[in-house]
């Protein structure tokens, strides 16, 4: 009797198992592969009809039993649901379709991917409808016939020195362009739900609480009020912080921060108007003793309201913590209730009569001519100030020329100088040959001012 290998003869017949079942295997994959050459494969969906395992002579009547209970409902924002059914807008299976092209396309020895993944496939000819028919029905949509509220953007509210965010709003205004061809899409795609958010037909806030331009703006913002300007007036401050620049503050619908150039510039013309003293009324003390009021004039502070607006918007801009002065067109000697000072010119129009004090000093004094008031020509009251000296001049006007030697101009063409022309002054002269409004001195005079005077000196023209 032969000796049989027993481990051989087990492993030979497994093998022939295993090639057994794998041909069986494969004979079975080949006959559903063959089934799938005229039927669907699993998960098969055409415009939202279910057609798998379905051959294809038979699809064309699911999808038109599809058709004839179609509904499509629109999910609103606020949970409100609509529907648009299929029949009322005339919906049909287009006999002319290309549904055929699916079958083409196929390949029968793929059907195991349906198996782990859906088959979703669109005609874009499968349904028609009347145009008229939708059209109408849209329009008697409860969602476009209520009470509109409208989506806002994130908003920022400032309290306790700082801005805070607001959250946007979501309203609930459709945007029927949009509205419009969703349905029309939903509709031929066969889809029976159409959440009008997901969707995008709503009028959303373009900026949200997580708007990248939402941080940026409120830090901007934060910038601006944390500006900080004393303005300094002599003795006297004027602090220009957030709580006031917060209400120059807005955001634009790009959520852009604006300031108000015209707030800001309205802010400073108040500096100016509370501050300049340009012409104000001053109580002079005289050199007789008596106290004038003196109205008018040309000297004192003033604020150049249009630079110093520019520089206010910058410094806001900045963020900036700062003391400063504003900008000034022209400044005063000094601030607070003697903005004159110790060195000073005075004219006294009744009297005739000139004084000079330098450092609170006389230098000199002498009786004087001035403007003709009996010919429109009185020399201008007020307070002044020196605006150059000159050595040697000129004077002309209508009718008149004339040379100087010393000319202290201090409003216009008006101002001290000698006038050799005249062999007397003071008293009554001016009321029957006074000048054409300056003030004319002895020539000793008006050299002891030119030689001792300098630009800026106040000079104060009174009647008593």
């Amino acid at each position: 009797m032969k000796n049989i290998n027993i481990e051989r003869f087990f492993k030979s017949k497994n093998t022939g198992n295993i090639v057994i079942l794998m041909a069986s295997i494969l004979l079975l994959y080949l006959l559903i592969s063959v089934y799938f050459t005229k039927h669907f494969f699993f998960n098969t969906v055409i415009n939202g009809a279910d057609v798998s395992l379905k051959s294809y002579d038979d699809s064309e009547h699911i999808i038109r039993s599809y058709i004839k209970d179609y509904k499509l409902q629109l999910v609103e924002r606020n949970g409100e649901v609509e529907a648009i059914i299929g029949q009322n807008i005339g919906m049909e299976y287009n006999e002319k379709n290309s549904i055929s092209k699916i079958y083409h396309r196929k390949n029968p020895f793929k059907w195991i991917i349906s198996l782990l993944k859906d088959q979703k496939y669109y005609v874009n000819d499968l349904f028609i409808y009347n145009k008229d028919n939708l059209e109408n029905k849209i329009n008697q949509l409860n969602c476009l016939n209520k009470a509109i509220t409208e989506s806002k953007n994130v908003s920022f509210k400032y309290s306790n020195g700082s801005y805070e965010v607001i959250g946007e709003v979501y309203g609930n205004k459709i945007n029927k362009d949009k509205l419009n061809e969703a349905i029309k899409m939903s509709i031929l795609e066969g889809e029976t739900k159409l959440d009008l958010n997901e969707k995008f037909c709503y009028e959303n806030p373009k900026y949200t609480l997580s708007s990248d331009k939402t941080s940026k703006t409120k830090n901007l913002l934060n910038k601006y009020v944390s500006t900080k300007i004393t303005y300094i007036f002599g003795n006297e401050n004027e602090i220009l912080g957030g709580n006031i620049i917060n209400e120059w503050l807005s955001v634009d619908e790009n959520l852009e921060a604006v300031i108000n150039e015209k707030a800001v510039k309205e802010y400073v013309q108040g500096l100016s108007k509370k501050y300049d003293t340009v012409g104000i009324a001053r109580n002079f003390k005289t050199s007789t003793g008596k106290v004038v009021e003196v109205k008018g004039g040309l000297y004192g502070w003033k604020i150049n309201s249009s630079a110093e607006t520019k520089a206010l918007l910058e410094n806001i801009k900045l963020g900036e913590i700062l003391k400063k002065e504003p900008i000034y067109i022209q400044k005063a000697l000094s601030r607070g209730e003697d903005e004159i000072g110790n060195t000073y010119v005075e004219i006294n129009i009744t009297r005739q009569h000139l004084w000079f004090y330098k450092e609170g000093k006389l230098i000199t004094q002498g009786d004087v001519v001035t403007g003709n008031p009996n010919r429109g020509s009185s020399t201008v009251l007020g307070t002044y100030m020196l605006n150059y000296k000159q050595n040697g001049a000129t004077l002309s006007g209508p009718n008149y020329e004339a040379e100087v030697t010393y000319w202290m101009p201090f409003y216009g063409n008006i101002g001290i100088h000698d006038a050799s022309w005249r062999y007397s002054f003071g008293g009554e002269i001016y009321k029957r040959n006074g000048s054409h409004g300056c003030v004319n001195a002895p020539l000793y005079l008006a050299k002891i001012i030119f030689d001792n005077i300098e630009d800026g000196t106040p000079i104060i023209s009174y009647e008593e």
